[in-house]
């Protein structure tokens, strides 16, 4: 039973590092379609064309593709032209491969919530995956391009709300839990005049809400807030930023997220018995 654990770990965590693969793919096109204009003949959409060097566009050989050890075989350049690979490419692919590890053993095996090969567990996984994938793609290109693309937020809302309705349990706490959340960042908008967060950051709230329902929702809006507050401080005593200076707020509802998913209800549980409630 432990090898059979240890090898499905093992292919998950794999699984994880190609789906990461993609996403940058993903991340760089809908950057090139959506926040840069394409140059001529290139492709916005992640399922045309080959992969290719941003730098000196050659195309990309299997060898190049390899998550994570390309990277690391090739030192960080490029092999053909010998300029620098970013480390985003590296780090979403562990990045993915390690939140679908926390998914395969926090959702199921440590909760004993399912059995491995049941029907229900590779169904709400691969729901966990794919929301998760499209949860990293948000972090990442809020974090480049200070944006929350639609053409990811909106297919998100709908497998979310799909699966909710599918699956007809708490969707009326999940879609509460949504509006409120949703409502609040549009209170905070409105105030501001817009200077403090955007519609973006909206919509990532109600899918927030409608992804992790009450009371994790609360978690993971504490923790966004919190987590936001104390890099922001760090960057502003480094210097790095002002009181004045954007900076993405998605990156941190992402992680509050996340974090909520997997440790919402441990979390939810130390507060009530601190307070012996």
């Amino acid at each position: 039973m432990v090898i059979e654990l240890m090898f499905f770990n093992f292919f998950v965590f794999i699984f994880g590092l190609i789906v990461g693969s993609f996403l940058n793919c993903v991340i760089y096109r809908l950057g090139r379609g959506g926040v840069f204009p394409p140059e001529k003949g290139e492709a916005t959409s992640p399922l045309q064309g080959r992969s290719f060097c941003p730098h000196c566009k050659h195309i990309l050989s299997w060898p190049d593709l390899i998550p994570v050890f390309s990277f690391l075989i090739l030192r960080g350049k490029c092999r053909y032209c010998g300029k620098k690979i970013s480390f985003q490419y590296p780090l979403v692919e562990l990045a993915t491969g390690l939140v679908f590890l926390l998914i395969l053993n926090f959702k199921f095996l440590i909760s004993n919530q399912f059995s491995i090969f049941n029907f229900e567990t590779i169904i709400y996984s691969l729901y966990l995956f794919i929301i998760s994938s499209l949860l990293i793609i948000i972090f990442v290109f809020d974090l480049k391009h200070y944006i929350i693309p639609d053409k990811i937020i909106y297919p998100a809302i709908l497998i979310v709300l799909g699966f909710r309705i599918l699956n007809l349990f708490g969707i009326w706490n999940s879609l509460i839990s949504g509006l409120v959340a949703a409502g609040s960042f549009l209170f905070i908008i409105l105030v501001s005049r817009g200077r403090w967060m955007g519609m973006g950051d909206v919509k990532l709230a109600f899918l927030m809400g409608l992804f992790l329902g009450f009371p994790k929702i609360l978690v993971a809006l504490f923790l966004s807030f919190f987590i936001g507050a104390i890099i922001g401080i760090g960057l502003i005593l480094l210097k790095k930023k002002t009181l004045k200076s954007e900076v993405p707020f998605g990156p941190f509802l992402v992680i509050g997220t996340l974090i909520a998913l997997f440790w919402g209800q441990i979390i939810i549980q130390w507060y009530l018995n601190l307070f012996n409630v």
